[in-house]
C-alpha cells in the first residue's frame, strides 16, 4: 500500500470500469496507460506525480496501445523516440490494425 495521496482523475478517463474500486497500484499500468490515453495536462501531472517518472515511462514504452497522436505526447513526455515504444513498433508492423 501507498503512502502516497492517491490522485484525483477526472472520471471520465475510467467511464467503463467502477472508478471508486481502482486499485491504483496493483493496476498501475492500466492507470498510467488510460491517463495518457484520455487525460488532459493536469492528470498527466498527477499520475507522474503519484508513479514517478521511472514507472510511468515503463507502463507507457511496454503499452499495446495509445492513440496516434497520445503516443507523440508519451514521446514529449517522458523524452524517449517512438521507435521505443511498444505499440509505435506494433504499429509499424501491422499498419492495416491501425486505420488512421
Amino acid at each position: 500500500m501507498s503512502d502516497k495521496v492517491k490522485p484525483l482523475f477526472d472520471k471520465r478517463i475510467f467511464w467503463d470500469v467502477n472508478f471508486e474500486g481502482i486499485d491504483y497500484d496493483a493496476k498501475a499500468n492500466f492507470v498510467i496507460e488510460r491517463v495518457f490515453e484520455r487525460g488532459d495536462v493536469e492528470d498527466i501531472r498527477q499520475c507522474r506525480r503519484y508513479y514517478g517518472d521511472e514507472k510511468v515511462t515503463m507502463a507507457l514504452l511496454n503499452a499495446k496501445y495509445l492513440p496516434e497522436r497520445r503516443l507523440y505526447l508519451a514521446s514529449a513526455v517522458i523524452g524517449k523516440p517512438l521507435n521505443e515504444f511498444r505499440c509505435y513498433t506494433l504499429r509499424q508492423s501491422n499498419p492495416e490494425l491501425y486505420p488512421y
